[in-house]
């Protein structure tokens, strides 16, 4: 008897009960969601753009509970698929960057790990990259706003501002960690305003578009103390390390009780370096799980990551190099350089021992190379060095000239 006449047969027989349905209504995992509400992070009770441990909670999460959070995009921006380079100027950079959280953990405590694993990463349809004029590492050169409006899948990103372009999907989060504690706030706040003092670049509490307002804005209750999220600090936040890829798990020491989780700033694509200041930028749905590893925050004291594959994985099947030397013009002083012994520097063609220098003398090749060869604009050759090059150190050893070399992943390129 054929299979589907002998259920036909027991159906009406009475001796086969109906059959369930398929495999999706089966289930083991607890999941705790965070979604996000209106059009931006001032609308969403469940986003801030500052840190502080008195940033309440939004949500409990047991370890072990799939953690689902939907972020938003790095700028909190209004830019579509229709956007053009003078819409850049209209963004608001007091509001970077909007994180989804903080998330309570049961059972964690100041002085544990967090280890979080990241699950999944579902992207927006709609990403972007953007030159934005004083950010980025060449700002002295690029000065003038651009953008490229991506249309992602969970394949590739192509745009009509790079034709014959195709960025493979290897979304992270550029954004990720947990909340500081008192001590860290006032230690972090310290150094800084130190740095600031001495001339380097420095970002103050700022409490003009802070959030949550009732905390940071210009009345709240720590408006002088909430630190920005643009720095990367010892609690994780804006590293944009692009190989805490899906299946890695980043571990963050604990600073307050329950961790304070967060997640932000998604990156569909982006080379090592995010030389022009943004990646693929776009919002997602993004899953996680938590472990608690007790007390080892007495020796795991900033993040770190354990991998498997992922690192293998994104690497190209075919590159171009370019080799920087800690190497410039006469009379030239680098704005990375400008505010220390600017005046010495600048006589100089060669400096010692430096990584900052030979990175820009890779990206610029590199630059000039897609202009050459590829027929890139300078703007276009730029934006896709921050999407799809890779600055790597080569050596520190060799003094006086450190290498560092600009890696381009030439399976962007459409046949």
């Amino acid at each position: 008897m054929k299979y589907h006449v002998y259920v036909a047969a027991a159906l009406a027989a009475g001796s086969l009960a109906p059959a369930l349905a398929d495999t999706t209504d089966q289930t083991w995992t607890t999941q705790v969601v965070v979604e996000k509400a209106g059009d931006h992070c001032a609308d969403d009770p469940n986003c801030f753009n500052r840190y502080h441990p008195a940033i309440p909670p939004v949500a409990r999460a047991n370890p072990g509970d799939h953690i689902v959070i939907h972020s938003r995009d790095a700028l909190d921006s209004d830019l579509t698929l229709d956007s053009v380079a003078d819409d850049v100027l209209a963004v608001d950079l007091n509001l970077v960057h909007p994180m989804t959280g903080p998330v309570y953990i049961e059972g964690a405590e100041r002085g544990d790990v967090l280890a979080v694993t990241l699950i999944d990463i579902d992207p927006d349809e709609y990403g972007y990259t953007v030159i934005a004029p004083g950010f980025g590492f060449l700002r002295d050169i690029f000065t003038e706003p651009y953008v490229v409006n991506w249309r992602l899948t969970r394949t590739h990103a192509v745009s009509d501002q790079m034709p014959g372009v195709k960025v493979p999907y290897e979304a992270f989060l550029g954004s990720v960690g947990v909340l500081p504690g008192e001590e860290e706030v006032v230690a972090w706040k310290t150094r800084e305003a130190a740095l600031g003092a001495a001339g380097g670049v420095a970002l103050p509490p700022q409490p003009i578009g802070a959030l949550p307002s009732a905390v940071c804005g210009p009345d709240g209750s720590h408006s002088d103390n909430c630190l920005r999220t643009i720095p990367p600090r010892e609690n994780g936040g804006n590293m944009d390390v692009q190989q805490m890829q899906i299946g890695t798990t980043m571990l963050f020491p604990c600073f307050i009780d329950g961790c304070g989780l967060f997640v932000g700033d998604v990156h569909y694509a982006q080379g090592d370096g995010e030389v022009g200041g943004t990646a693929i930028e776009t919002g997602a749905v993004v899953t996680m799980v938590t472990e608690i590893r007790k007390g080892a925050g007495a020796h795991i004291t900033a993040p770190q990551v354990e991998g498997g594959a992922q690192i293998k994985n994104i690497e190209p099947s075919k590159f171009y190099q370019t080799v920087g030397l800690p190497l410039k013009a006469a009379g030239e002083i680098p704005p990375t350089h400008s505010y220390i012994d600017a005046e010495e520097i600048g006589a100089l063609e060669n400096l010692s021992e430096d990584l900052t220098l030979a990175a820009r003398h890779a990206l610029l090749q590199m630059i000039e190379y897609l202009k050459r060869e590829h027929g890139l604009t300078p703007e276009q050759a730029y934006t896709l060095s921050s999407v799809a090059v890779d600055l790597r150190v080569g050596q520190v050893v060799d003094v006086p000239n450190y290498v560092v070399t600009a890696v381009l992943n030439m399976d962007v390129f459409v046949d």
